[in-house]
């Protein structure tokens, strides 16, 4: 009991010593400190069996938000209700969080209801079997707050906690009376900065739990605790029996957050991948000739680092005038009157429930994972992937098939993988024989790829960094810049003259002024009449027509 040595009572200076605990005084002082006024009783009767100590609540220096205020407003006098799980541990951290867990004696849906009515917000039954309701907030801009309201897990509230899966997830704030329960000390781990699993069982009870600590391990710069560790290891193979969809958000959730590739390597560690994502795994010592200097899994782990640094350093409000690296100054010259387009990217999703970002760090993390299928080596030695980027799209459309991926995602992520050596094309063109990109070459790119195309370049741009590493000069860099930028102003600045050229004439008007049948031969020769339009050689109807005449005569 360290407060046997220490004067603190509510009002005193050392009370921050023990912020957010519950403590045992006598006469002023404290003579035992826990997590639940339970666990302070026993403790100060075990020093102090005599005496009568008062358990006091230590407050925390912080405000909630007022969403709670408007809760505990409406709710019965006297209603019993706690606000529990990652909410009080983001609340804890200075985070906020969008999803507020509450846990209650019992009647959760009809609670929920309530809350929802006095509030004027949207309620859905959420879990009949398990008595939970959902509340949704909408607010003014558009955001949603999503409360879930569920009677207790167990007995009472401690049992509810202690059967959570991480202690620093299982906390509970009292909204009546403005007090923490923390029967698992999660309020030190926190300050320790260290995730530890409530119980020895926890991991296999739920092994989707071994994917979220890894996932917080990474958001909070946490370290996992060893015994915890080895529990997520011996649960590992036990994965399998998670429904798809949980894992799958899980793996989202770590790809939409930072320290991917540390993820990413944990679970690999771990052992979580060969029940995971079993394909990657092929990638591991497969060697590659120069200019690459790690191996097909190290560079794809290195991609996934440079990925990160490239996002953030063209994040809207980022100082380039603070950074010591050539490379990042480069980068920001070029490309960084483009922030606020790459922001509007990056915000239009293609399903709700995952974010751009995610899609584009899974299609990083499969973008060469094909080439241990396709490694042959050639007269002189030098090692090639032939067609590496045509089966990885059949590769990750498989993976995203698996996980449920909407058709709009298996899209995108296949046009991410089938592309992703264009660019290479481009700048190697660039470098050894001072040919940028032309026009129709840039048309053929995003007709190609379509807006998968703005994710090919940053793709690219954090693959020649992780291909090189400390051996990519300058000089080089700066040509895979130049044809970004090329690429990224005709995209953003010039899309009617090369890559969307407006329509000069449609099928009906070429069949109709020279006599033609419908079939395949129109459609080619409107392509073809916007390529050369898009190339700058046509700019009428007139010469539209005059070019297609031309054609068919050479057939």
């Amino acid at each position: 009991m360290e407060g046997d040595l220490l004067s603190a009572g509510p009002s005193d200076p050392n009370a921050s010593l023990y912020a957010g605990r519950w403590v045992a005084l006598v006469r002023g002082r404290v003579v035992a400190q826990g997590g639940t006024p339970e666990q302070v009783l026993r403790a100060s009767r075990s020093s102090r069996y005599k005496e009568r100590p008062e358990i006091v609540f230590m407050p925390l220096p912080f405000a909630f938000p007022p969403l709670l205020e408007k809760i505990k407003n409406v709710l019965p006098p006297g209603q019993e209700i706690h606000l529990v799980g990652g909410a009080v541990r983001d609340l804890l951290t200075s985070r906020f969080s969008p999803d507020l867990d509450f846990a209650v004696p019992s009647n959760g849906i009809s609670i929920a209801r309530n809350i929802a009515n006095a509030l004027k917000a949207d309620f859905m039954i959420l879990d009949g079997e398990r008595d939970t309701g959902r509340v949704i907030v909408i607010h003014e801009d558009g955001s949603r707050t999503y409360m879930d309201f569920a009677t207790y897990r167990g007995e009472n509230l401690e049992e509810d906690l202690r059967n959570r899966d991480f202690t620093i997830n299982a906390i509970a704030y009292n909204l009546q009376n403005e007090t923490l329960i923390d029967p698992t000390s999660g309020g030190a781990d926190i300050r320790a900065k260290v995730i530890r699993a409530c119980l020895p069982t926890s991991l296999s009870d739920d092994p989707v739990r071994i994917l979220r600590a890894v996932r917080q391990a990474a958001a909070f710069g946490f370290t996992i605790e060893k015994n915890t560790r080895e529990w997520m290891k011996q649960a590992a193979g036990q994965i399998g029996s998670v429904s798809i969809e949980r894992l799958r958000d899980e793996v989202f959730k770590i790809l939409n957050g930072p320290k991917v590739s540390a993820a990413i390597r944990a679970l690999d560690m771990l052992g979580v991948l060969p029940h995971l994502m079993p394909e990657l795994l092929n990638m591991k010592g497969v060697e590659q000739s120069a200019p690459h200097v790690h191996d097909v899994w190290t560079h794809t782990l290195a991609v996934l680092d440079h990925l990160d640094q490239i996002l953030s350093d063209l994040r809207v409000g980022y100082d380039a005038e603070k950074t010591g690296d050539m490379f990042t100054g480069l980068l920001s010259l070029r490309l960084g009157r483009y922030r606020e387009q790459v922001s509007a990217h990056f915000s239009n999703s293609l399903n709700k429930d995952r974010s751009h970002r995610s899609l584009l760090f899974f299609a990083a993390l499969y973008h060469d994972v094909s080439k241990p299928d396709t490694k042959t080596i050639d007269e002189n030695g030098r090692i090639r992937f032939f067609d590496h980027d045509l089966k990885g799209a059949v590769v990750v459309a498989e993976r995203a098939h698996a996980f449920n991926l909407s058709n709009d995602e298996i899209e995108r992520l296949q046009e991410i993988v089938r592309h992703h050596m264009r660019i290479h094309f481009f700048a190697d063109r660039l470098e050894k024989e001072s040919q940028t990109p032309s026009r129709k070459t840039i048309y053929r790119f995003f007709r190609d790829s379509g807006k998968a195309g703005i994710d090919l370049i940053l793709l690219a741009l954090a693959d020649v960094r992780a291909t090189r590493a400390n051996d990519l000069s300058v000089e080089a860099w700066g040509v895979y810049l130049d044809v970004a930028r090329i690429l990224l102003e005709h995209y953003w600045e010039k899309p009617e003259e090369v890559v969307a050229p407006p329509r000069l004439l449609d099928g009906n008007d070429l069949m109709k002024a020279l006599t033609l049948a419908p079939g395949p031969l129109v459609g080619q020769l409107l392509e073809t009449i916007r390529e050369n339009q898009a190339a700058g050689k046509i700019t009428t109807k007139e010469e539209a027509l005059e070019f297609a005449r031309a054609e068919i005569s050479k057939l």
